[in-house]
């Protein structure tokens, strides 16, 4: 038979080669053939004769069986760690090793992970992802990790992860049925999942100081997270317990998936916590409210250190007024030194009013000021500004100074902390008419950095109003109210009643009848200001109510009718009530913004009710911060507090009750209350003043009060133009009659 050329075939070393013409060859060897070859059976045939074999000869040969067995590998999957259950939307971790237990090399291959509902790799199983494997040598094992993604394709439920090695079937093996491994998995629907990160905390702190703490709560599953409270401990080891001292918790607000809150947190290391080696632990979702696909991983530990320190605080040279007045603020100075032997964290210096030198529950808290950290033996000087805030009975108490306010310093001795001053406290605040009867004479006179005006004759009559408060005595000093702007925010105003019109106040930056808005306020042909009732710039009066109120305020000195406080000042009509008498808190809110904003110094609210509003509120103090004085009505219901704007004046304007000819509270007129208020009365019964269509009418009410006192705080403006919000209300009511020697 013919042959081609036999390859060398090697085994063990040895291989066979060509055999010559002429030659025989006679070989054994055994070994394994390394060449990628399948077992074959080689044919030999007995030789006849000892004849030399030549090439491309018939050759005779022995029959013999050999085995020719080839080197390949095996690649197994051990160590699987795969988690028992996951969340739909969540990513898993999977960790495992691959092994190469056949005699070759296995190439770079792929595993891949399926999920199926039984132990079997189909068709129908949901592919998950794959992980690539580099070259294994024969023997060896390698470490692997992947992360893969339950989509929300798959439905909750009980499932199999197949992991596959050499997927791809790259790698020719010895047995081709050992490549998989499969692992029981729960899928659960899809859950938030909360962990901490970028948390900042201290390492080392003493027993007693406050810690602060910053971090970051972030939502790391596929669900929106509803708000939770993060738990903060001090703890022995690494796990919560029982045993660990509890610091407090932190609101988390809702947090969307993927999203995260940067939070902050301040404890107190509580005073009787031994000194040593802890750690400080933070958990997420602390009380379990949230169902969370992953609960493991709520949990961040840092070492930390606590210390006893050596300090001592105390409070030297305190200085104080010897009396004092409830309501208005005055201002103390003191040291603060550090008489121990280490340095001082900041702290918080209080001050309270006692009726003894002991600090009780019972004492009133007046305020605070910040200490910086003090070395060993040093000292900080400070003043503080004090206001007695509560409508406390008048006599002698005890000012106490506290260092270390808080005790959050843990001293060497903390009974030394406080020093105490005796302090004579005045009140002239009374429940039924506050500070009492407004006093235009004296009231001016301070304005203007005056003692007093000398007294004049009364005008009588139907000035008997003005006679009461003192106001000529402000006229024979010249001072009329001129220059001065008021805004009257009511029903309207008749701006041609012949004893207005001359002090009617007009819009110069517009041009009326023109239909554009020439000055850019907003607001078209406001020549005569705004009526916020109907949205146009009609601000006539056809009720009376707001005409009335403009004549006590402005009305013209003349020979006839009425003179008004503040005769010279200038009426700005804002309309916020419709011809009924009736306005919403909207209108009101947008007229004293727009008094403001156009120039008022002074503005007449002769309007109230029994509840606040957020909007009238926040206008009122934009006008205090703008240097406009708001006056307001205290309301006609005979209550035992004033109604709403009027119950602002605990921080901004004025509040005015009524009284009669004599002084006396007018029955109608709602009290000051028992809370502290800058509260005075003016004259509201039987006033008589200006209403539409040139007439005149005695009303009663404390919103013919308020005029009054509107027209008297016109006056001490055009004394004192630079007089601020607060400085009117401190002058108007330290010289009320509350505030005269019996």
């Amino acid at each position: 038979m013919n042959h081609s050329p036999i390859e060398p075939l090697s085994i063990s070393g040895n291989y066979v080669s060509q055999i010559a013409d002429g030659w025989n060859n006679n070989f054994t060897s055994s070994g394994i053939f390394t060449s990628n070859w399948q077992n074959y059976a080689l044919p030999l045939n007995n030789a006849t004769s000892n004849t030399p074999i030549a090439n491309s000869q018939n050759i005779n040969l022995t029959p013999q069986s050999i085995v020719v067995a080839v080197d390949r590998a095996d690649l197994i999957l051990q160590n699987a760690v795969i988690p028992s259950s996951a969340s739909i939307c969540s990513n898993i971790e999977l960790k495992y090793k691959v092994k190469n237990q056949g005699t070759s090399n296995a190439i770079a291959s792929t595993t891949k992970f399926y999920l199926s509902p039984d132990k079997t790799l189909s068709n129908d199983d949901k592919y998950l992802g794959y992980d690539a494997v580099n070259i294994i040598a024969a023997g060896v094992n390698t470490s692997e990790s992947t992360t893969i993604k339950i989509d929300n394709s798959i439905s909750p439920g009980s499932y199999y992860l197949i992991s596959q090695a050499d997927s791809d079937r790259v790698v020719n093996e010895s047995n081709e049925s050992n490549n998989i491994v499969v692992s029981a998995i729960n899928i659960n629907p899809a859950l938030a999942d909360l962990k901490l990160q970028n948390v900042v905390s201290p390492s080392a702190t003493v027993v007693g100081n406050s810690i602060h703490l910053k971090y970051q709560v972030t939502n790391q599953g596929s669900e929106t997270a509803f708000s939770s409270y993060t738990l903060f401990y001090i703890s022995k080891d690494k796990t919560v317990s029982d045993d660990d001292v509890y610091l407090g918790s932190d609101y988390v607000d809702t947090l969307m998936a993927g999203a995260y809150s940067s939070e902050s947190a301040r404890f107190q290391v509580p005073n009787n916590i031994a000194t040593g080696s802890y750690y400080l632990i933070l958990q997420a979702d602390g009380n379990g409210d949230l169902p969370e696909s992953n609960e493991n991983n709520n949990i961040f530990t840092q070492a930390i250190n606590i210390t006893q320190t050596q300090v001592d605080l105390i409070v030297q040279k305190p200085v104080a007024p010897s009396v004092v007045t409830v309501a208005d603020k005055f201002t103390i100075s003191y040291q603060i030194k550090n008489q121990g032997v280490d340095k001082s964290l900041p702290t918080v210096t209080m001050f309270y009013l006692s009726q003894d030198k002991t600090l009780s529950q019972n004492d009133l808290y007046l305020g605070d000021t910040d200490v910086g950290s003090l070395v060993a033996g040093t000292y900080a000087t400070k003043t503080s500004s004090l206001r007695i805030g509560k409508n406390i009975a008048a006599g002698s108490y005890y000012l106490l100074y506290k260092a270390d306010g808080y005790n959050s310093v843990i001293e060497t001795n903390e009974s030394n902390n406080i020093v105490a001053r005796s302090v004579t406290v005045k009140n002239n605040f009374s429940s039924i008419n506050g500070y009492g009867l407004i006093n235009a004479a004296a009231a001016v006179a301070q304005a203007n950095g005056q003692n007093s005006f000398t007294d004049v004759p009364n005008l009588g009559g139907n000035n008997w109003g003005a006679d009461l408060i003192n106001v000529p005595e402000v006229w024979a000093k010249g001072y009329t109210g001129k220059g001065i702007t008021v805004a009257v925010l009511d029903t309207g105003v008749d701006r041609n009643h012949v004893d207005l019109k001359a002090n009617i106040w007009k819009n110069t930056q517009e041009i009326a009848g023109n239909g554009k808005d020439d000055d850019g306020n907003g607001y078209i042909d406001d020549v005569y200001g705004w009526n916020f009732a109907a949205n146009n710039n009609n601000t006539l009066d056809k009720k009376g109510h707001g005409t009335h109120t403009a004549g006590i305020i402005a009305g013209v000195k003349n020979s006839f009718g009425v003179t008004g406080i503040a005769y010279d000042a200038k009426i700005m009509p804002v309309k916020v009530l419709d011809d009924n008498g009736s306005g919403t808190d909207k209108a009101i809110a947008l007229g004293i913004r727009y008094a403001v904003n156009n120039g008022a110094n002074v503005i007449n609210l002769s309007v109230g009710k029994y509840l606040g509003n957020a909007e009238i509120k926040s206008a009122v103090q934009y006008a205090s911060s703008k240097g406009a004085i708001v006056v307001m009505a205290a309301g006609n219901d005979g209550g035992s507090a004033p109604y709403y704007p009027a119950n602002y004046a605990q921080n901004w304007g004025l509040a005015v009750g009524a009284v009669d000819r004599y002084g006396e509270i007018a029955s109608f007129s709602n009290f000051a209350g028992s809370e502290l208020i800058r509260y005075i009365t003016a004259p509201g019964v039987s006033v008589y003043s200006t209403v539409p269509n040139n007439k005149y009418a005695n009303w009663n009410g404390t919103s013919m009060a308020t005029p009054h006192v509107a027209g008297v705080v016109a006056l001490m403006l055009s004394a004192n133009k630079n007089l601020t919000d607060a400085q009117v209300r401190k002058i108007v009511t330290a010289t009320a009659s509350n505030n005269l020697p019996v």
